[in-house]
C-alpha cells in the first residue's frame, strides 16, 4: 500500500513538473510573441493619444478606459477566435484580411493629412466636449483603428507560435492580448495625464517640483502635437508595411524584394548603426506605399457618390471627426 502511495506521489510530482514546464514554455513563447510585435505596439501607443488630445481633463481617463476595454474586446472576442480558426483551417485567408485592414489604416492616415491640408472648418471644439454622443463616436473611431493595429499584433504573435498545439496557442495569444493592452493603454493614460501631474507638482512648496511641474504643463501640448504627427505617420507606415509584406506573400515579390535588398545593402554598408538605418529604409518605403494607397482610397471616397457622403457629415462624425478635433488642439 505504501509503495503504491509512493508511486502515486511520484506520478503526481511528474505531472506537476510537466505542468510547470508547460507554463514556462507558454510564458517564454508569450514573451517572444510580444517582443516580435513590439514595433506595432509602439505605433498603437503613438496613435491612441490623438483621440483624447483636447478633451476635458475629467474625461481623459474614462475615455482611455473605454478604448482599452474596446481593445480587449477586439483582441479576445473578434481577432483571436478568427485568427485561431483561420490558422487552423484556412491560413491563406489571414494575409488578404490583414491587407484590407492595412488599406484602411493607410486611408485613415491619408485622410488626416487631407484634413490638415483643407483646414478644419466646423471643428473648433474637441469632439468629446460637444456631448455624450460625440464622445461615443470618438471612442468608436479609436476602437476601429485599434482593431487594425491589434489584428497585426495578434497575427504577428500567432506566426511566432504557429508550431504550438492549438490550446497552447490560445493561452499564449490571450496572454499577449492582455499584456499588450495593459502596456499600451497604461502608457497612454500616463501621457494624457502628464499635464495634470505637472499642475500638481507646480503647486508644491519645493522649487524643484514647481520647475518640473511648469515644464510638464508647458511641454505637454508640444509633446501631444508630436505624438499626433507620429500617430499619423504610424498609420501610414503600418498600413503600408502590411500591404508590402502581404503582396509578397500573395506572390507579387518585386516590391518587397526591392525594399528588402535596399534595406540589407544599407544595413551592411554602415557599421554600428546599419541595422537602424536599414529599418528606416523599410519604414520610409512602407510609409510611401501607405501614402500612395491611402491617397487613392481618399480620392475614391471623395469622388464617388457614396464617398462624398462619407467625406462629408458622415465621416466627420466618425473617426475622422475625433482625430480632426484632436488636431485642432
Amino acid at each position: 500500500m505504501s509503495a503504491g502511495l509512493l508511486g502515486l506521489l511520484d506520478d503526481v510530482a511528474a505531472i506537476a513538473k510537466l505542468a510547470a514546464a508547460s507554463l514556462d514554455d507558454v510564458g517564454a513563447a508569450a514573451g517572444r510573441a510580444t517582443a516580435k510585435a513590439a514595433g506595432v505596439v509602439v505605433d498603437d501607443t503613438a496613435v491612441t493619444p490623438q483621440y483624447v488630445h483636447g478633451v476635458a481633463a475629467d474625461r481623459e481617463i474614462p475615455i482611455v478606459k473605454k478604448i482599452a476595454w474596446g481593445s480587449i474586446r477586439n483582441k479576445v472576442l473578434i481577432i483571436l477566435p478568427i485568427a485561431l480558426i483561420l490558422s487552423q483551417w484556412a491560413p491563406w485567408l489571414l494575409t488578404p484580411i490583414l491587407m484590407v485592414g492595412g488599406t484602411y489604416l493607410a486611408f485613415e492616415g491619408a485622410e488626416k493629412i487631407w484634413g490638415r491640408l483643407r483646414g478644419h472648418e466646423g471643428h473648433d471644439k474637441p469632439a468629446a466636449a460637444v456631448g455624450p454622443e460625440a464622445e461615443k463616436t470618438l471612442i468608436a473611431g479609436a476602437v476601429r483603428t485599434d482593431l487594425i493595429l491589434s489584428a497585426e499584433i495578434m497575427v504577428i504573435a500567432l506566426n511566432e507560435v504557429a508550431h504550438e498545439p492549438f490550446f497552447s496557442r490560445l493561452i499564449i495569444l490571450l496572454v499577449v492580448a492582455l499584456v499588450i493592452t495593459v502596456i499600451v493603454y497604461g502608457v497612454v493614460g500616463v501621457i494624457v495625464k502628464m499635464d495634470d501631474m505637472g499642475l500638481a507638482l507646480a503647486g508644491r512648496e519645493s522649487r524643484a517640483s514647481q520647475r518640473l511641474g511648469r515644464g510638464l504643463v508647458s511641454g505637454m501640448p508640444k509633446v501631444l502635437a508630436v505624438i499626433s504627427v507620429v500617430g499619423t505617420v504610424a498609420m501610414l507606415w503600418v498600413g503600408g508595411h502590411i500591404l508590402l509584406t502581404g503582396t509578397d506573400e500573395l506572390g507579387w515579390h518585386a516590391p518587397y524584394e526591392f525594399v528588402h535588398h535596399l534595406e540589407e545593402a544599407v544595413a551592411h554598408a554602415v557599421p554600428g548603426i546599419g541595422g537602424f538605418l536599414g529599418w528606416l529604409v523599410n519604414t520610409f518605403f512602407s510609409a510611401v506605399i501607405g501614402v500612395i494607397v491611402g491617397a487613392v482610397v481618399v480620392a475614391v471616397v471623395h469622388v464617388l457618390p457614396f464617398g462624398k457622403k462619407h467625406g462629408g457629415d458622415e465621416h466627420e462624425g466618425g473617426a475622422g471627426a475625433a482625430s480632426t478635433a484632436a488636431d485642432d488642439h
